[in-house]
Formats: C-alpha cells, structure tokens, sequence
C-alpha cells in the first residue's frame, strides 16, 4: 500500500513538473511573438524617415522600395504564393496603399501621412455592413466620431510648404486616401481568411501587391538618379527590413498572440513614426497634426479594448495582417 502510495505521488509530481515546463515554455513563446509584434511595429514606423530620401522621387522610392520588399517576401516564402483572383485583386488595392503612402509622405508631414492613413477604421466601420455583413454597435459610432475629429486636426494641421513638404494640401488628401485604399484591403484580406485559415494565406496578396506596385511605378522611375550611397542603402533597408522582415517577424507572432494585444501593440508605429522623422529629418509636424493623431490612436486603443471585453471582433480586421504601409 506505501509502494503504491509513493508511486501515485511521484506520478503526481511527475505531472506537476511537466505541467509547469509547459506553461514555461508557453509563457515564453508568447514573450517572443510579444518582441516579434513589438519589432514589427518599430520597423514599420521607420517608413516616414526613409521615404523622405532627398535624391529620390516617389515613384523611385516606390518602385525600389516595392520591388526589394516583393524579392525580400519570396526569398522568405520560397515562391509558394497562391495566384487567384481574388489574391491579385486585393493585391492591386494594396499596391494602391503603398504607392499612395509614399506619395503623400513624400508631398506633406510623414506624421499627416501615417495619421491619415490610421484613419482606416473609419472606412472599415462603413464597409463591413456592406461587404462582410457584420453589425455596426452604437460604440462604433462614437468611434467614428473620434476618429473624424482627428481626422479635422490633421487636416486643419497641415503644414506650410517646404522643400522637404512640397505639396502638403495634395499629400494630406492623398494620405487620406492611402487610409481609404488600406481599409478596403484588409475587407479582403478578412475574406480571404474566411475561406482560408492558412495563417500565410494573408501574405500572398502583400507580394503581389508589391510586384504590382514596383512595375506600376517603374516606367517613372527611371531614370534612377546618381544618388549616394547612403540614400541607396535607405532604399535597401525599406524593402528588406521596412516592409520584409517586418511582415516576416508580424507572420511568426500572430499563431500565438491574440488579435488584440497584436493590435495594441502595432499602435506603436503611428506614435513613432514622426518622432523617427523629427529625430533623422528635422520634420516638425505641428501642433494640430500631433493632436488629431493622438485622437485616433487612443480613440483605437479604447475601442480594441472595449471589443476585446465584449468578446466582439472589430468589424473588418484581420489578426494577421494589421500593420499597414
């Protein structure tokens, strides 16, 4: 009886312990995927300095930038991409986005530019009655309704005309429509995840849409200019590090974070984005922009939050791919 009670206790024990080693070991890979999101969105945030290269175009940026990013995503996935209809749709709505980030953070305030295009939950909250039939609450309202304030400062906030902002009225409206272009991208990118549950499903339209963009952008490209090197390696980095391993170190994390501390943590690249521009360009975005981008930040953090307790998904977001340009 003593053998068999011993024997039961170190059976317990033995249970115990690997109980444990497996919460360890769960707890680690969640810290990990915490630091991938968290390297993510510090990468993605750089977007505004680097495309402010002074040698270059848009359309070079664009197109140098794309086309490393699309060499960089194929490397990676070993040129295992699913070339369907609807991948090369949302392909070509997300080669909108990225041509428009980079035009309008090129033409106005790389802090006006990456704000704007935050505003996508806006365009979300509309589109997902109509697309995705999913149900718009009343808090949904009043989260239209922050986020078209901070919409107003940022437009009010637009800022005097430089040699580093040449056009900062044509770049705001084009911002906006980036945060247009975005938000209709993850309305298909959610469907794609409806019919595919495969966590790389969502990858696919983000290399196409960046071949797309880099042979739209070509034939106005070129010539490419006599830059120096150091403007060329800010190109390499945005296509390999900016916009690749970026997606690369997002697609690793989201098997095992949930969507909002994804989300949450993402938040960081539109907070760090002007301050990246400020500290490597001397880009001062104003007061007004400062302040309308801080409305839609927190006014999406609020209602992440909101939705997490209620256990209701925000309208139109896919988990996989919230990062944006």
């Amino acid at each position: 009886m003593r053998f068999r009670t011993e024997t039961l206790q170190q059976g317990s024990t033995a249970i115990t312990g690997a109980s444990t080693l497996n919460v360890n070991m769960a707890n680690t890979e969640r810290n990990t995927a915490r630091l991938q999101v968290l390297a993510a969105a510090i990468l993605f945030s750089t977007g505004g300095a680097g495309i402010k290269v002074e040698f270059f175009t848009a359309a070079q940026v664009s197109g140098v930038r794309s086309g490393i990013a699309a060499v960089a995503l194929l490397v990676w996935l070993r040129g295992r991409i699913r070339w369907t209809s609807r991948t090369v749709k949302v392909g070509l709505v997300y080669a909108a986005t990225l041509s428009l980030f980079v035009a309008a953070t090129k033409m106005t305030s790389a802090a006006n530019a990456i704000f704007l295009q935050s505003t996508s939950p806006l365009y979300l909250l509309l589109l997902a009655p109509l697309v995705l039939h999913e149900r718009v609450y009343l808090r949904d309202l009043l989260y239209l309704a922050a986020i078209a304030t901070g919409l107003v400062f940022c437009f009010t906030g637009t800022p005097p005309a430089t040699a580093a902002v040449p056009n900062p009225a044509l770049g705001t409206w084009l911002a906006a429509a980036s945060g247009l272009a975005w938000a209709v991208t993850l309305v298909g990118l959610r469907l794609i995840g409806r019919s595919n549950r495969d966590n790389d499903a969502a990858i696919g339209p983000v290399v196409i849409g960046n071949i797309l963009a880099a042979l739209v952008a070509l034939p106005f490209a070129l010539p490419l200019p006599r830059a120096t090197t150091g403007e060329w390696l800010t190109l390499i980095y945005l296509g390999v590090f900016q916009i690749g391993v970026a997606y690369i170190c997002l697609a690793g994390a989201v098997r095992r974070l949930p969507a909002l501390e994804i989300s949450l943590l993402l938040l960081l690249e539109p907070v760090l984005n002007p301050v990246w521009t400020w500290i490597v360009r001397g880009e001062d975005p104003g007061r007004r922009t400062i302040v309308g981008g801080a409305v839609i930040v927190g006014a999406t953090a609020v209602k992440l939050l909101v939705d997490a307790r209620r256990q209701e998904p925000a309208p139109g977001i896919d988990p996989s791919v919230l990062a944006d340009s």
